[in-house]
């Protein structure tokens, strides 16, 4: 297979998504309002992460237990899409930018610090090869005889850059971009990156200007802002997706993340919170339902949906139940 080059400049400035602009706030946007919001998001990712990680096990006990919403009696520990994220948070958190050696440092180490959170073969050798001093660049690309990962490693970890760059498009897919390529350098993964923050930029504004989208339109601003690819065309093909359809037909359409691909992630993860754009609880449920990358999916649609989701649809005891980020060993406090 021929690899698809990357060739790809993100449009200059984010068109506000919704009628009515929240002009009094925008004016007072200062770096603890982004990162307030990247923090929420983040949250979004860990109790997604940790909700969807509890439904592994006996394929008929979990289905039974989605059919009657019980989640199964676990530590609500978050997985390697978190831990990840956390690491992407950090940086936005010092500078508000991304810088490529130091994000790839910190997964090293975060991965060191618990190898036990669901890495993946492909990352686990790429960061093993770094720490032998290989070339990032190099590595990256020659994964999958040099084809690049397209996994969904990259869209998972996200979401912190859309909430905290909400209000500029440019700067979230440049920052999607470099946070994708140190692993992920094929187009698939980094379109679904950059999908996933943008959805995020879009859900962190609805709730500033107090509107909601259209499924449709949530979907048609996100495919704007995409390069031409097999995840922006599975995206597309989303809006003509029923969400009354039954989930086994939303799976043959869409993908469940069962092969961890970009492609067959990001397209129902997306399509999820297009249709809960205001029930995080709700969003969950369906996500889960599919029962595919069941923690990689919660994760993403968790991260998005939150921004924009009533309060009051983030259940207390799911809050509380999460592993804490802030007191885990992942969190630095410098």
């Amino acid at each position: 297979m021929k690899k698809r080059e990357f060739n790809y400049s993100p449009t200059v400035v984010l068109e506000r998504s919704c009628y009515y602009k929240n002009k009094t706030i925008m004016d007072h946007i200062d770096n603890t309002y982004r990162i307030k919001n990247a923090k929420k998001s983040l949250l979004g990712v860990s109790i997604g992460d940790a909700f969807g990680d509890s439904f592994f096990g006996d394929l008929g006990k979990i289905s039974e237990s989605i059919y009657l919403r019980q989640i199964p009696e676990t530590k609500w520990e978050f997985t390697d899409d978190t831990v990840m994220s956390i690491a992407i948070f950090e940086e936005l958190e010092r500078n508000g930018d991304i810088n490529q050696e130091n994000l790839l440092k910190q997964f090293c180490i975060n991965h060191d610090l618990d190898t036990n959170r669901g890495y993946g073969a492909t990352l686990r050798r790429l960061l093993r090869e770094v720490q032998n001093g290989e070339n990032w660049r190099e590595v990256s690309k020659r994964a999958f005889d040099g084809q690049g990962s397209m996994g969904n490693g990259a869209a998972m970890r996200v979401c912190p850059i859309g909430a905290f760059h909400f209000d500029n498009f440019q700067k979230v897919k440049e920052l999607s971009i470099k946070s994708a390529e140190i692993t992920h350098s094929n187009i698939e993964a980094i379109t679904g990156a950059i999908a996933i923050a943008i959805g995020t930029a879009l859900t962190t504004q609805m709730k500033l200007d107090r509107c909601i989208l259209t499924p449709t339109d949530f979907i048609d601003k996100i495919l704007k802002e995409l390069p031409d690819s097999d995840t922006k065309s599975k995206i597309s093909k989303s809006k003509s997706v029923s969400y009354n359809y039954h989930i086994d037909t939303v799976k043959s359409i869409l993908g469940n993340g069962l092969n961890m691909t970009a492609q067959d992630t990001v397209p129902f993860a997306i399509w999820c919170t297009a249709y809960n754009l205001q029930n995080f609880e709700e969003g969950l449920w369906k996500a889960v339902s599919i029962l595919g990358d069941r923690d990689t999916i919660c994760a993403i649609v968790g991260g998005m949906s939150i921004m924009s989701s009533d309060d009051l649809n983030i259940p207390y005891s799911w809050t509380n139940s999460v592993e804490s980020i802030d007191k885990s060993i992942f969190r630095r406090n410098e």
